[in-house]
Protein backbone atom coordinates (compact mmCIF):
# COMPACT_ATOMS: atom_id res chain seq x y z
CA UNK A 1 0.00 0.00 0.00
CA UNK A 2 2.91 2.35 0.61
CA UNK A 3 3.62 2.68 -3.08
CA UNK A 4 0.16 4.12 -3.60
CA UNK A 5 0.77 6.98 -1.21
CA UNK A 6 4.28 7.90 -2.38
CA UNK A 7 4.27 11.21 -4.28
CA UNK A 8 5.02 10.69 -7.95
CA UNK A 9 7.81 13.22 -8.11
CA UNK A 10 9.96 11.22 -5.67
CA UNK A 11 10.93 9.18 -8.75
CA UNK A 12 12.86 10.96 -11.53
CA UNK A 13 10.63 11.38 -14.57
CA UNK A 14 12.28 9.91 -17.65
CA UNK A 15 10.51 11.59 -20.57
CA UNK A 16 11.80 9.12 -23.14
CA UNK A 17 10.74 6.22 -20.96
CA UNK A 18 7.21 7.55 -20.62
CA UNK A 19 6.99 8.21 -24.35
CA UNK A 20 7.99 4.58 -24.92
CA UNK A 21 4.95 3.40 -22.98
CA UNK A 22 2.63 6.17 -24.19
CA UNK A 23 0.50 3.91 -26.36
CA UNK A 24 -3.20 3.95 -27.26
CA UNK A 25 -5.26 2.05 -24.73
CA UNK A 26 -8.56 1.86 -22.80
CA UNK A 27 -9.35 3.89 -19.70
CA UNK A 28 -10.79 0.77 -18.05
CA UNK A 29 -13.98 2.16 -16.62
CA UNK A 30 -15.03 -1.41 -17.31
CA UNK A 31 -13.55 -4.72 -18.35
CA UNK A 32 -14.15 -5.95 -20.93
CA UNK A 33 -14.33 -2.49 -22.47
CA UNK A 34 -17.44 -1.21 -24.22
CA UNK A 35 -16.00 -1.76 -27.70
CA UNK A 36 -16.27 -5.51 -26.99
CA UNK A 37 -20.04 -5.43 -26.49
CA UNK A 38 -22.08 -7.42 -29.01
CA UNK A 39 -25.50 -6.88 -30.60
CA UNK A 40 -26.53 -10.44 -29.72
CA UNK A 41 -26.96 -9.15 -26.17
CA UNK A 42 -30.11 -7.03 -26.27
CA UNK A 43 -33.28 -6.04 -24.40
CA UNK A 44 -34.26 -9.60 -23.44
CA UNK A 45 -30.84 -10.39 -21.99
CA UNK A 46 -30.86 -7.13 -20.05
CA UNK A 47 -34.30 -7.98 -18.66
CA UNK A 48 -33.06 -11.44 -17.65
CA UNK A 49 -30.14 -9.88 -15.76
CA UNK A 50 -32.51 -7.55 -13.90
CA UNK A 51 -34.81 -10.43 -12.95
CA UNK A 52 -31.87 -12.49 -11.69
CA UNK A 53 -30.79 -9.57 -9.51
CA UNK A 54 -34.33 -9.18 -8.21
CA UNK A 55 -34.53 -12.86 -7.25
CA UNK A 56 -31.12 -12.74 -5.56
CA UNK A 57 -31.96 -9.66 -3.48
CA UNK A 58 -35.32 -10.64 -2.03
CA UNK A 59 -35.71 -8.85 1.29
CA UNK A 60 -33.28 -6.12 0.34
CA UNK A 61 -29.92 -6.10 -1.36
CA UNK A 62 -26.86 -4.01 -1.99
CA UNK A 63 -27.82 -0.47 -3.05
CA UNK A 64 -27.81 0.41 -6.72
CA UNK A 65 -26.05 3.24 -8.51
CA UNK A 66 -28.07 5.24 -11.08
CA UNK A 67 -26.63 7.16 -14.02
CA UNK A 68 -28.80 9.39 -16.22
CA UNK A 69 -27.38 10.56 -19.55
CA UNK A 70 -28.88 13.89 -20.63
CA UNK A 71 -27.77 14.20 -24.27
CA UNK A 72 -28.42 17.89 -24.99
CA UNK A 73 -25.93 20.76 -25.35
CA UNK A 74 -26.60 24.25 -26.63
CA UNK A 75 -23.25 24.50 -28.43
CA UNK A 76 -20.51 22.14 -29.52
CA UNK A 77 -17.10 21.97 -27.83
CA UNK A 78 -14.65 20.87 -30.48
CA UNK A 79 -12.71 18.50 -28.21
CA UNK A 80 -15.80 16.64 -26.99
CA UNK A 81 -16.18 12.90 -27.57
CA UNK A 82 -19.41 12.50 -25.58
CA UNK A 83 -22.70 11.30 -27.03
CA UNK A 84 -24.69 14.51 -27.48
CA UNK A 85 -27.33 16.42 -29.44
CA UNK A 86 -26.49 20.05 -30.22
CA UNK A 87 -29.64 22.18 -30.10
CA UNK A 88 -31.02 25.41 -28.71
CA UNK A 89 -34.56 24.07 -28.88
CA UNK A 90 -35.25 23.37 -25.23
CA UNK A 91 -38.66 21.94 -26.05
CA UNK A 92 -36.84 18.81 -27.23
CA UNK A 93 -36.38 17.84 -23.60
CA UNK A 94 -40.12 17.02 -23.30
CA UNK A 95 -40.08 13.80 -25.39
CA UNK A 96 -36.77 12.83 -23.76
CA UNK A 97 -38.20 13.09 -20.25
CA UNK A 98 -41.32 11.18 -21.26
CA UNK A 99 -39.21 8.32 -22.62
CA UNK A 100 -37.01 8.45 -19.52
CA UNK A 101 -40.07 7.97 -17.32
CA UNK A 102 -40.92 4.82 -19.28
CA UNK A 103 -37.34 3.54 -18.94
CA UNK A 104 -37.35 4.11 -15.18
CA UNK A 105 -40.71 2.35 -14.84
CA UNK A 106 -39.48 -0.66 -16.84
CA UNK A 107 -36.50 -1.06 -14.55
CA UNK A 108 -38.58 -0.66 -11.41
CA UNK A 109 -41.04 -3.24 -12.70
CA UNK A 110 -38.24 -5.75 -13.38
CA UNK A 111 -36.43 -5.15 -10.08
CA UNK A 112 -39.36 -4.33 -7.84
CA UNK A 113 -40.19 -0.81 -6.73
CA UNK A 114 -38.29 0.72 -3.85
CA UNK A 115 -34.87 -0.76 -4.56
CA UNK A 116 -32.25 1.11 -2.48
CA UNK A 117 -29.99 3.55 -4.33
CA UNK A 118 -26.82 5.03 -2.83
CA UNK A 119 -25.56 7.03 -5.81
CA UNK A 120 -27.24 9.13 -8.50
CA UNK A 121 -25.20 10.86 -11.17
CA UNK A 122 -26.46 13.11 -13.99
CA UNK A 123 -24.08 13.45 -16.93
CA UNK A 124 -24.18 14.20 -20.59
CA UNK A 125 -24.19 16.30 -22.66
CA UNK A 126 -25.10 19.07 -20.30
CA UNK A 127 -27.65 18.11 -17.65
CA UNK A 128 -28.10 21.79 -16.87
CA UNK A 129 -29.59 22.14 -20.36
CA UNK A 130 -32.79 21.08 -18.58
CA UNK A 131 -34.73 23.67 -16.63
CA UNK A 132 -34.91 23.64 -12.83
CA UNK A 133 -38.48 22.30 -12.98
CA UNK A 134 -37.42 19.52 -15.35
CA UNK A 135 -34.48 18.52 -13.14
CA UNK A 136 -36.70 18.52 -10.07
CA UNK A 137 -39.27 16.37 -11.89
CA UNK A 138 -36.53 13.93 -12.90
CA UNK A 139 -35.43 13.51 -9.30
CA UNK A 140 -39.05 13.10 -8.21
CA UNK A 141 -39.41 10.39 -10.85
CA UNK A 142 -36.36 8.51 -9.55
CA UNK A 143 -37.55 8.85 -5.95
CA UNK A 144 -41.00 7.53 -6.88
CA UNK A 145 -39.58 4.25 -8.22
CA UNK A 146 -36.41 3.80 -6.14
CA UNK A 147 -35.52 4.43 -2.51
CA UNK A 148 -32.71 6.97 -2.25
CA UNK A 149 -30.97 5.97 0.98
CA UNK A 150 -29.90 8.54 3.59
CA UNK A 151 -26.44 9.89 2.83
CA UNK A 152 -26.65 8.98 -0.84
CA UNK A 153 -24.43 10.83 -3.31
CA UNK A 154 -26.45 12.96 -5.72
CA UNK A 155 -24.12 14.55 -8.25
CA UNK A 156 -24.58 16.55 -11.42
CA UNK A 157 -22.23 17.72 -14.15
CA UNK A 158 -22.49 21.47 -14.61
CA UNK A 159 -21.61 23.57 -17.63
CA UNK A 160 -20.66 26.90 -15.97
CA UNK A 161 -22.11 28.78 -18.94
CA UNK A 162 -25.60 27.45 -18.18
CA UNK A 163 -25.96 28.26 -14.48
CA UNK A 164 -25.89 31.20 -12.13
CA UNK A 165 -26.00 31.46 -8.33
CA UNK A 166 -29.82 31.10 -8.08
CA UNK A 167 -29.65 27.95 -10.22
CA UNK A 168 -27.02 26.47 -7.92
CA UNK A 169 -29.30 27.19 -4.97
CA UNK A 170 -32.12 25.43 -6.79
CA UNK A 171 -29.94 22.37 -7.39
CA UNK A 172 -29.02 22.24 -3.72
CA UNK A 173 -32.68 22.51 -2.71
CA UNK A 174 -33.50 19.56 -4.98
CA UNK A 175 -31.07 17.42 -3.03
CA UNK A 176 -27.93 17.49 -5.15
CA UNK A 177 -24.91 17.42 -2.84
CA UNK A 178 -22.07 17.13 -5.37
CA UNK A 179 -21.14 19.27 -8.37
CA UNK A 180 -18.69 18.80 -11.21
CA UNK A 181 -17.76 21.92 -13.18
CA UNK A 182 -16.48 21.44 -16.71
CA UNK A 183 -13.61 23.94 -16.91
CA UNK A 184 -10.99 22.30 -19.19
CA UNK A 185 -8.77 25.43 -19.44
CA UNK A 186 -8.85 29.09 -18.46
CA UNK A 187 -6.58 30.45 -21.21
CA UNK A 188 -8.60 32.65 -23.59
CA UNK A 189 -6.77 31.46 -26.72
CA UNK A 190 -7.33 27.83 -25.83
CA UNK A 191 -11.00 28.43 -25.04
CA UNK A 192 -11.47 30.06 -28.44
CA UNK A 193 -9.68 27.19 -30.17
CA UNK A 194 -12.04 24.62 -28.62
CA UNK A 195 -15.18 26.80 -28.83
CA UNK A 196 -15.82 26.95 -25.09
CA UNK A 197 -15.43 30.45 -23.66
CA UNK A 198 -16.02 30.82 -19.91
CA UNK A 199 -13.98 33.42 -18.01
CA UNK A 200 -12.20 32.55 -14.79
CA UNK A 201 -14.20 35.19 -12.94
CA UNK A 202 -17.56 33.55 -13.70
CA UNK A 203 -16.35 30.11 -12.59
CA UNK A 204 -14.82 31.61 -9.43
CA UNK A 205 -18.15 33.24 -8.56
CA UNK A 206 -19.97 29.92 -9.03
CA UNK A 207 -17.43 28.08 -6.89
CA UNK A 208 -17.87 30.65 -4.13
CA UNK A 209 -21.64 30.30 -4.31
CA UNK A 210 -21.42 26.50 -4.22
CA UNK A 211 -19.26 26.72 -1.10
CA UNK A 212 -21.80 28.96 0.60
CA UNK A 213 -24.55 26.48 -0.30
CA UNK A 214 -22.54 23.72 1.44
CA UNK A 215 -22.28 21.21 -1.38
CA UNK A 216 -20.44 18.19 0.02
CA UNK A 217 -17.95 18.01 -2.83
CA UNK A 218 -17.02 20.17 -5.80
CA UNK A 219 -15.07 18.71 -8.71
CA UNK A 220 -13.33 20.51 -11.57
CA UNK A 221 -12.63 18.82 -14.91
CA UNK A 222 -9.47 19.87 -16.78
CA UNK A 223 -7.86 18.73 -20.04
CA UNK A 224 -4.24 18.93 -21.13
CA UNK A 225 -3.07 18.47 -24.72
CA UNK A 226 -5.65 20.89 -26.16
CA UNK A 227 -4.86 23.14 -29.15
CA UNK A 228 -2.74 26.23 -28.39
CA UNK A 229 -1.84 25.00 -24.92
CA UNK A 230 1.74 25.49 -23.77
CA UNK A 231 3.51 24.29 -20.66
CA UNK A 232 3.26 27.82 -19.25
CA UNK A 233 -0.44 28.26 -20.07
CA UNK A 234 -1.33 24.90 -18.48
CA UNK A 235 0.71 25.76 -15.38
CA UNK A 236 -1.18 29.06 -15.15
CA UNK A 237 -4.56 27.32 -15.39
CA UNK A 238 -3.53 24.78 -12.73
CA UNK A 239 -2.47 27.60 -10.40
CA UNK A 240 -5.81 29.33 -10.93
CA UNK A 241 -7.72 26.11 -10.23
CA UNK A 242 -5.77 25.56 -7.03
CA UNK A 243 -6.77 29.05 -5.92
CA UNK A 244 -10.42 27.99 -6.33
CA UNK A 245 -9.80 25.07 -3.93
CA UNK A 246 -12.02 22.36 -5.44
CA UNK A 247 -12.36 19.16 -3.43
CA UNK A 248 -11.56 16.99 -6.42
CA UNK A 249 -9.85 17.47 -9.76
CA UNK A 250 -10.00 15.34 -12.88
CA UNK A 251 -7.08 16.02 -15.25
CA UNK A 252 -7.70 14.26 -18.55
CA UNK A 253 -5.43 13.86 -21.54
CA UNK A 254 -7.07 15.13 -24.71
CA UNK A 255 -7.70 12.28 -27.16
CA UNK A 256 -7.54 13.60 -30.72
CA UNK A 257 -9.54 11.09 -32.76
CA UNK A 258 -11.10 13.16 -35.58
CA UNK A 259 -11.84 10.03 -37.60
CA UNK A 260 -14.27 9.00 -34.85
CA UNK A 261 -15.56 12.31 -33.50
CA UNK A 262 -16.68 14.83 -36.10
CA UNK A 263 -16.39 18.01 -33.94
CA UNK A 264 -12.67 17.33 -33.49
CA UNK A 265 -12.16 17.88 -37.22
CA UNK A 266 -12.45 21.60 -36.47
CA UNK A 267 -9.25 21.39 -34.44
CA UNK A 268 -6.08 21.98 -36.43
CA UNK A 269 -3.55 19.25 -35.75
CA UNK A 270 -0.76 21.80 -36.07
CA UNK A 271 -2.15 23.63 -33.01
CA UNK A 272 -1.82 20.56 -30.78
CA UNK A 273 1.17 20.36 -28.41
CA UNK A 274 3.90 17.85 -29.20
CA UNK A 275 4.07 14.55 -27.31
CA UNK A 276 7.09 15.69 -25.30
CA UNK A 277 5.22 18.85 -24.26
CA UNK A 278 2.23 16.77 -23.15
CA UNK A 279 4.46 14.71 -20.88
CA UNK A 280 5.88 17.87 -19.35
CA UNK A 281 2.38 19.32 -18.94
CA UNK A 282 1.36 16.23 -17.01
CA UNK A 283 4.48 16.19 -14.87
CA UNK A 284 4.18 19.88 -14.03
CA UNK A 285 0.47 19.64 -13.24
CA UNK A 286 0.96 16.66 -10.93
CA UNK A 287 3.74 18.49 -9.09
CA UNK A 288 1.56 21.58 -8.66
CA UNK A 289 -1.35 19.63 -7.24
CA UNK A 290 0.85 17.64 -4.87
CA UNK A 291 2.58 20.81 -3.68
CA UNK A 292 -0.87 22.26 -2.98
CA UNK A 293 -1.69 19.30 -0.73
CA UNK A 294 -3.85 17.21 -3.05
CA UNK A 295 -3.64 13.43 -2.98
CA UNK A 296 -3.02 11.60 -6.24
CA UNK A 297 -5.91 9.14 -6.52
CA UNK A 298 -4.84 7.42 -9.70
CA UNK A 299 -4.37 7.98 -13.40
CA UNK A 300 -6.03 11.39 -13.72
CA UNK A 301 -7.77 12.16 -10.41
CA UNK A 302 -6.74 14.22 -7.39
CA UNK A 303 -8.55 14.98 -4.13
CA UNK A 304 -8.03 16.81 -0.88
CA UNK A 305 -6.77 14.49 1.91
CA UNK A 306 -10.08 14.73 3.77
CA UNK A 307 -12.23 14.03 0.71
CA UNK A 308 -13.97 10.62 0.79
CA UNK A 309 -12.15 9.68 -2.44
CA UNK A 310 -8.76 10.18 -0.78
CA UNK A 311 -9.92 8.37 2.36
CA UNK A 312 -11.13 5.42 0.27
CA UNK A 313 -7.76 5.33 -1.50
CA UNK A 314 -5.87 5.18 1.81
CA UNK A 315 -8.15 2.46 3.14
CA UNK A 316 -8.06 0.34 -0.02
CA UNK A 317 -11.78 0.84 -0.72
CA UNK A 318 -11.47 2.63 -4.05
CA UNK A 319 -13.58 1.40 -6.96
CA UNK A 320 -13.92 2.30 -10.59
CA UNK A 321 -17.03 2.44 -12.78
CA UNK A 322 -18.26 4.19 -15.90
CA UNK A 323 -18.06 7.57 -14.14
CA UNK A 324 -14.43 7.01 -13.11
CA UNK A 325 -13.09 6.49 -9.58
CA UNK A 326 -15.74 6.05 -6.90
CA UNK A 327 -16.07 5.54 -3.16
CA UNK A 328 -19.14 3.39 -3.64
CA UNK A 329 -18.91 -0.37 -3.13
CA UNK A 330 -18.62 -2.50 -6.24
CA UNK A 331 -22.37 -2.28 -6.87
CA UNK A 332 -24.70 -2.75 -9.80
CA UNK A 333 -25.26 0.30 -11.99
CA UNK A 334 -28.35 1.16 -14.00
CA UNK A 335 -27.69 3.45 -16.95
CA UNK A 336 -30.64 5.54 -18.17
CA UNK A 337 -30.80 7.64 -21.32
CA UNK A 338 -29.27 7.25 -24.80
CA UNK A 339 -25.83 5.52 -24.86
CA UNK A 340 -25.92 4.89 -21.07
CA UNK A 341 -24.32 1.66 -19.90
CA UNK A 342 -25.62 -0.62 -17.15
CA UNK A 343 -23.69 -3.17 -15.16
CA UNK A 344 -25.97 -5.82 -13.64
CA UNK A 345 -24.30 -8.83 -12.07
CA UNK A 346 -21.93 -10.35 -14.62
CA UNK A 347 -23.42 -8.41 -17.55
CA UNK A 348 -23.04 -5.08 -19.30
CA UNK A 349 -25.83 -3.45 -21.33
CA UNK A 350 -25.63 -0.31 -23.46
CA UNK A 351 -28.58 1.70 -24.67
CA UNK A 352 -28.94 2.87 -28.25
CA UNK A 353 -26.78 5.92 -28.83
CA UNK A 354 -29.17 7.62 -31.23
CA UNK A 355 -31.76 9.68 -29.34
CA UNK A 356 -34.61 8.80 -31.72
CA UNK A 357 -33.81 5.07 -31.72
CA UNK A 358 -33.69 5.11 -27.92
CA UNK A 359 -37.01 7.01 -27.75
CA UNK A 360 -38.74 4.74 -30.27
CA UNK A 361 -37.81 1.60 -28.32
CA UNK A 362 -39.24 2.99 -25.10
CA UNK A 363 -42.36 4.24 -26.89
CA UNK A 364 -42.93 0.59 -27.77
CA UNK A 365 -42.63 -0.36 -24.11
CA UNK A 366 -39.31 -2.20 -24.30
CA UNK A 367 -35.79 -1.62 -23.05
CA UNK A 368 -33.65 0.43 -25.41
CA UNK A 369 -30.60 -1.82 -25.01
CA UNK A 370 -28.74 -2.11 -28.31
CA UNK A 371 -25.76 -4.24 -27.31
CA UNK A 372 -24.04 -5.72 -24.30
CA UNK A 373 -22.07 -8.64 -22.93
CA UNK A 374 -22.37 -11.56 -20.54
CA UNK A 375 -18.99 -11.93 -18.84
CA UNK A 376 -17.17 -15.24 -18.81
CA UNK A 377 -15.27 -16.63 -15.82
CA UNK A 378 -12.06 -15.40 -17.45
CA UNK A 379 -13.56 -11.91 -17.94
CA UNK A 380 -14.49 -11.70 -14.25
CA UNK A 381 -11.02 -12.82 -13.19
CA UNK A 382 -9.27 -10.31 -15.44
CA UNK A 383 -11.66 -7.57 -14.37
CA UNK A 384 -10.64 -8.14 -10.75
CA UNK A 385 -6.96 -8.00 -11.68
CA UNK A 386 -7.24 -4.85 -13.79
CA UNK A 387 -9.37 -3.00 -11.24
CA UNK A 388 -6.93 -3.88 -8.43
CA UNK A 389 -4.11 -2.35 -10.44
CA UNK A 390 -6.14 0.70 -11.53
CA UNK A 391 -7.59 1.43 -8.09
CA UNK A 392 -5.07 0.21 -5.53
CA UNK A 393 -1.89 0.03 -7.56
CA UNK A 394 -1.26 -3.41 -6.14
CA UNK A 395 -2.38 -6.91 -6.96
CA UNK A 396 -2.18 -9.42 -4.13
CA UNK A 397 -2.01 -12.90 -5.68
CA UNK A 398 -3.59 -14.57 -2.65
CA UNK A 399 -6.80 -12.54 -2.79
CA UNK A 400 -7.27 -13.32 -6.49
CA UNK A 401 -6.48 -16.98 -5.99
CA UNK A 402 -8.97 -17.36 -3.15
CA UNK A 403 -11.75 -15.51 -4.97
CA UNK A 404 -11.30 -17.15 -8.38
CA UNK A 405 -9.69 -20.52 -7.57
CA UNK A 406 -6.66 -20.09 -9.82
CA UNK A 407 -2.90 -19.96 -9.32
CA UNK A 408 -1.77 -16.55 -10.57
CA UNK A 409 1.79 -17.55 -11.62
CA UNK A 410 0.42 -20.38 -13.76
CA UNK A 411 -2.75 -18.72 -15.10
CA UNK A 412 -0.99 -15.48 -15.98
CA UNK A 413 2.44 -16.85 -16.85
CA UNK A 414 2.48 -15.10 -20.24
CA UNK A 415 1.24 -11.82 -18.75
CA UNK A 416 3.90 -11.91 -16.04
CA UNK A 417 6.51 -12.44 -18.74
CA UNK A 418 5.22 -9.38 -20.63
CA UNK A 419 5.41 -7.33 -17.44
CA UNK A 420 9.16 -7.86 -17.19
CA UNK A 421 10.12 -4.91 -19.46
CA UNK A 422 7.90 -2.60 -17.37
CA UNK A 423 9.50 -3.91 -14.20
CA UNK A 424 12.98 -3.38 -15.66
CA UNK A 425 11.93 0.17 -16.58
CA UNK A 426 10.97 0.84 -12.95
CA UNK A 427 7.23 1.13 -13.58
CA UNK A 428 6.24 -1.77 -11.34
CA UNK A 429 7.67 -4.25 -8.87
CA UNK A 430 7.20 -7.99 -9.28
CA UNK A 431 7.47 -10.38 -6.36
CA UNK A 432 6.42 -13.96 -5.73
CA UNK A 433 3.08 -12.86 -4.29
CA UNK A 434 2.23 -9.41 -5.67
CA UNK A 435 2.49 -6.78 -8.40
CA UNK A 436 2.99 -3.22 -7.17
CA UNK A 437 2.79 -0.10 -9.34
CA UNK A 438 5.69 2.26 -8.59
CA UNK A 439 5.33 6.05 -8.33
CA UNK A 440 6.55 6.48 -11.91
CA UNK A 441 4.30 3.64 -13.04
CA UNK A 442 1.16 5.54 -12.08
CA UNK A 443 1.75 7.76 -15.11
CA UNK A 444 1.18 4.72 -17.37
CA UNK A 445 -0.99 2.48 -15.18
CA UNK A 446 -3.28 1.94 -18.16
CA UNK A 447 -0.36 0.38 -20.07
CA UNK A 448 0.26 -1.95 -17.13
CA UNK A 449 -3.40 -2.98 -16.99
CA UNK A 450 -3.44 -3.57 -20.75
CA UNK A 451 -1.10 -6.52 -20.33
CA UNK A 452 -3.98 -8.45 -18.69
CA UNK A 453 -6.56 -7.45 -21.32
CA UNK A 454 -7.09 -10.68 -23.27
CA UNK A 455 -9.31 -8.98 -25.85
CA UNK A 456 -6.81 -6.22 -26.50
CA UNK A 457 -3.84 -8.56 -26.75
CA UNK A 458 -5.61 -10.47 -29.51
CA UNK A 459 -6.52 -7.26 -31.37
CA UNK A 460 -3.70 -4.89 -32.20
CA UNK A 461 -5.94 -2.30 -33.85
CA UNK A 462 -5.92 0.26 -31.04
CA UNK A 463 -6.47 3.48 -32.98
CA UNK A 464 -9.93 3.75 -31.45
CA UNK A 465 -8.39 4.44 -28.02
CA UNK A 466 -6.80 7.56 -26.59
CA UNK A 467 -3.11 7.56 -25.71
CA UNK A 468 -1.99 6.84 -22.16
CA UNK A 469 -0.43 10.32 -21.75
Amino acid sequence: MNAILTPLRTAPLDTELLRRFDVPGPRYTSYPTADRFIEAFGPDEHADALHLRSEASVGGGQPLSLYVHVPFCESVCYYCACNKVITRRHERSGPFLKALATEVALHAQALGRGQPVSQVHLGGGSPTFLSDDELASMLDLLRSQFRIVPGAELSIEVDPRTVDQPRLAALRAMGFNRLSFGVQDFDAKVQQAVHRVQPLESVAALMKAARALKFDSINVDLIYGLPRQTQLSVATTIAQVIELQPDRIALYAYAHLPQRFKPQRRIHAADLPAAADRVQMLEGSVAQFLDAGYVYIGMDHFARPTDPLAVAKRQGRLHRNFQGYSTQPDCDLIGLGPSAISRIGATYSQNAKDLQVWTDALDQGRFAVERGLALTRDDLLRRAVIMALMCQGRLEFESIELAHLVKVPQYFSEELRRLQPLAEAGLLELSDDAITVTPAGWYVVRAIAMVFDRHLQSDRQRERFSRVI
